[in-house]
């Protein structure tokens, strides 16, 4: 069986947190964060909204769209960093709140890749007829591990959730390759204890070659071409490494999703809830083939390409 998107949901946060709202907090301006990042504005949850929040209401909104009701779910999978607890999980959590009585859960940590990350698990069970229906979600909750102090890292983030339910669908269409990696010895570079620190130079310079060659490599994958691609989504990080990956694709700008400008860097959902956004706005339609290609902390890539449509 081939395992596709059925339905897919989001959310993001509350409080809109706009680049002059933090030249009143550090020091940093309007104009240094919008040309180094191609942030505006980001959204921030309010302070008694928890992952689990966040990741039920996007979990919700993906099940209306796919008309899977929660008892058909039988996989949860939660790519997250900021969990509510130790244990339990947040796909525990989330089971229990949308009524996936008959649903297996874990949650898996792969940082801002965690989207990409949890679509492999997915597509695998699905492929080899172990489960129907599973879904998929990406949250976190940022602001509670933003140093608010730090100039370079405080302008990047914000909170959300991208929740997808996943599924067969026909011959052609759905989860055409995926592929995951990880380089541990650049783990030093961007980590999170308590809060979060990143080397930016080494990340940036880190991420522009593996979206690059990430985004290449999954269409080779899938037996593709560039130009058999419409729509490139890249994790919202920065605008300067989201270009890179467009270019490397030879993808005019109308052709790739540019929701940092509004939401910020949120994660692991990042690239689902620019999906919902073009999906919004009319961008995706059916047929369209996507790649999809994020990275994180770890040092964690991954990409896959799709088939939009059930």
């Amino acid at each position: 069986m081939n395992a596709g998107i059925l339905g897919i949901g989001r959310y993001v946060g509350e409080k809109i947190l706009t680049n002059k709202d933090l030249e009143k907090r550090i020091d940093t301006s309007d104009e240094w964060i919008r040309t180094r990042t191609g942030i505006e504005e980001r959204r921030i949850a309010n302070d008694d909204t928890t992952t689990a929040d966040m990741a039920t209401f996007a979990a919700e909104k993906a099940l209306k769209m796919s008309g899977i009701k929660p008892e058909e779910i039988e996989l949860i999978v939660v790519a997250t960093i900021t969990p509510d607890y130790v244990f339990p999980t947040v796909s525990c959590i989330v089971q229990d709140r949308i009524g996936a009585i008959n649903a297996a859960a874990m949650d898996i940590s792969a940082a801002c890749s965690g989207f990409i990350y949890g679509l492999s698990v997915a597509k695998q069970y699905i492929e080899n007829g172990e489960y129907k229906h599973i879904l998929v979600v990406a949250g976190d909750k940022l602001s509670n591990i933003t140093n608010w102090e730090d100039r370079n890292t405080a302008v990047l983030f914000g909170d959300g959730a991208g929740a997808a339910v996943l599924g067969p669908v026909e011959e052609g269409k759905g989860i055409l390759a995926v592929d995951l990696g990880a380089d541990g010895s650049g783990g030093k570079y961007l980590h999170g204890k308590p809060k979060i620190w990143m080397n930016g130079r080494e990340v940036f310079k880190f991420a522009v070659r593996k979206m690059g060659e990430a985004s290449t490599k999954i269409i080779e994958k899938a037996g593709l071409t560039q130009e058999d691609v419409q729509f490139l989504i890249p994790h919202q990080a920065n605008i300067r490494i989201m270009e890179a990956s467009r270019q490397r694709l030879n993808l005019p700008e109308e052709k790739m999703s540019t929701t940092i400008t509004k939401y910020g860097n949120t994660s692991a959902s990042s690239i689902p809830i620019a999906m919902v956004e073009e999906l919004e706005n009319g961008k995706i339609k059916d047929g369209d083939v996507i790649v999809m290609v994020g990275f994180g902390g770890g040092l964690t890539w991954g990409a896959t390409i799709l088939k939009w449509g059930k």
